[in-house]
């Protein structure tokens, strides 16, 4: 058997040739020998200068460390995130993991991409080599329990690759360590978040459970399997009503370069019918090469439901009530809440679900043109006030902000104000309290300056000032570039759920939710003052 080679590239924004990892560690690069089938491949690396080897299979590709931007309240451990070829790359510091002593980067440095259910990047001081082990060589890591903490090793390997011992590092399990909050947020942000991207936080064997997201329509409960979720996303603005279709299809929006057709579940399934608002989602399903978008009333959770709680759809529902595309009912709670698992392929079999697809394939035979054509035609661009806090680009729709003002010299310290407000101001015969914005989002304090400017939000009816360091423009954001944000901690995935992703200009601007950036206590005093 052939190995596969890791692929280093120049710089993390172009498709460099595959270039294999040496064999051994001494510094050139080499194509590894063919090895037994029984044999496993391992990439090992240094940090710290201790030697860790990462299996073959996760591992992405190897490409020198990009240029990153920070996210505020993220873990310690992330140096940020990078644009690799069009997608957003978080970059996680080893070192910082393992609390070795920090090291600047240089030309060995590289980032090891690593897919733990999304792509990850992880620094490592140097790549070593790809090498061959055999079973029987590598070992339990009770031996080194005592003096090294191996609940991140999976094995040791001892005397290969001219190494007396490298640590296997189970990189699940360092994620779970340092990023619970990815695999946590599935409850709370699984709404804004692609599904796939959450990281499993339990060890153990789940081929008697099942996994499914739950979401509600009309006051109940439904769940599907989360391996026929592509995604699910916000309601947009605008929805594109296809003439003459039936009434379950709601019409079609525009999801990253393609038309999505759009069908109500409620009408589906003849429920009272809840008016679209700011909870509403719309699960996108897939089947085969087909995608069509649900809209259900609010999204749940992600649950683990053992096999021993399903029953089957009695069968006089499933003959008489034409609930074919309900093939079984989960019993939570000890029988109290009933949750019914809609089966995506018989959902596919429905008719609402044909008519869906074949009115966006009908819009493109009466246009007359490619696909991608007529997605760029419906594709609204979101207005967006872009500002700085230090090096980095953040940007709030242009209906949030209310006004721009510039700082005064002096704000005015109001006795018992809350302790998260940095002071007052007089706008035009009002008060208005101001909040420094580095300080609300865990950055440094830095001194007053002319460029600086308090940003004006009217947040649940409370007009409230940020300060940030500079208001750059105000320019329009394509949909298309703008995605889901890597949830790293649970602040961070309501405050700055989604980005920019502008690759031709080589920007990347992280998109603040303004409802977000005081606490409903918070609301309360600022209120009262």
């Amino acid at each position: 058997m052939t190995t596969e080679t890791v692929q280093q590239q120049e710089d993390a924004g172009s498709v460099e040739p595959s270039v294999p990892v040496e064999t051994e560690s001494h510094g050139g690069d080499e194509v590894l020998d063919e090895v037994a089938s029984d044999t496993r491949q391992f990439v090992t690396f240094i940090a710290g200068n201790e030697v860790f080897a990462v299996d073959m299979a996760p591992v992405q590709e190897i490409i020198r460390v990009p240029d990153v931007i920070r996210v505020p309240l993220a873990p310690p451990t992330l140096e940020g995130l990078a644009n690799l070829r069009g997608k957003v790359l978080p970059i996680i510091s080893l070192r910082r993991m393992f609390g070795f002593e920090e090291h600047e980067h240089d030309d060995a440095t590289r980032a090891v991409v690593v897919d733990v259910g999304q792509p990850l990047g992880f620094v490592v001081d140097r790549v070593a080599s790809v090498v061959g082990v055999e079973p029987a060589q590598i070992e339990d890591v009770g031996a080194i329990r005592s003096t090294v903490n191996t609940e991140l090793l999976s094995g040791l390997i001892k005397n290969v690759g001219g190494h007396a011992m490298i640590m296997v590092l189970d990189f699940n399990k360092l994620v779970q360590s340092e990023f619970r909050e990815i695999a946590n947020l599935a409850k709370s942000s699984v709404a804004a978040s692609t599904v796939s991207s959450i990281v499993d936080t339990d060890d153990e064997d789940v081929s008697d459970e099942l996994q499914l997201v739950s979401f509600d329509v009309a006051g109940q409960e439904y769940a599907i399997a989360i391996e026929d979720v592509q995604e699910i996303v916000q309601v947009p603005e605008t929805i594109i009503h296809v003439p003459h279709s039936e009434s379950h299809v709601m019409g079609v929006m525009t999801l990253r370069s393609r038309l999505l057709p759009l069908v109500s579940l409620s009408r589906m399934f003849h429920l009272p019918e809840k008016q679209l608002d700011e909870k509403s989602r719309i699960v996108v399903l897939a089947l085969g090469g087909s995608s069509v978008g649900v809209t259900v009333d609010g999204v749940s959770e992600v649950l683990r439901v053992a096999k021993t709680l399903v029953d089957a759809m009695p069968a006089l529902l499933v003959r008489d009530g034409g609930l074919a595309e309900i093939a079984d009912i989960c019993r939570l709670d000890d029988g109290k809440r009933l949750v019914s698992i809609i089966t995506a392929r018989n959902m596919f079999n429905h008719s609402a679900i044909r008519e869906a697809l074949t009115s966006v394939s009908d819009i493109g035979q009466d246009t007359g043109r490619d696909m991608t054509d007529v997605d760029e035609d419906l594709d609204d661009d979101e207005q967006v006030v872009v500002f700085r806090l230090d090096k980095e680009e953040f940007g709030v729709p242009i209906a949030s902000v209310q006004e721009i003002v510039r700082v005064p010299d002096e704000l005015i310290h109001v006795p018992k104000a809350p302790p998260f407000v940095e002071g007052v101001i007089n706008l035009r015969g009002s008060v208005l309290p101001v909040i420094d914005l580095r300080l609300r989002l865990g950055l440094s304090r830095v001194e007053r300056s002319d460029r600086q400017r308090i940003m004006v939000f009217l947040i649940a009816g409370v007009r409230t000032g940020f300060i940030v360091d500079q208001v750059s423009e105000v320019f329009k954001i394509p949909q298309a570039a703008i995605e889901s944000a890597p949830q790293l901690s649970s602040e961070q995935g309501k405050l700055l759920s989604r980005m920019a992703n502008l690759e031709k200009q080589k920007r990347m601007v992280q998109l603040l939710e303004p409802t977000h950036l005081v606490e409903s206590d918070q609301l309360q005093e600022l209120a009262a003052m």
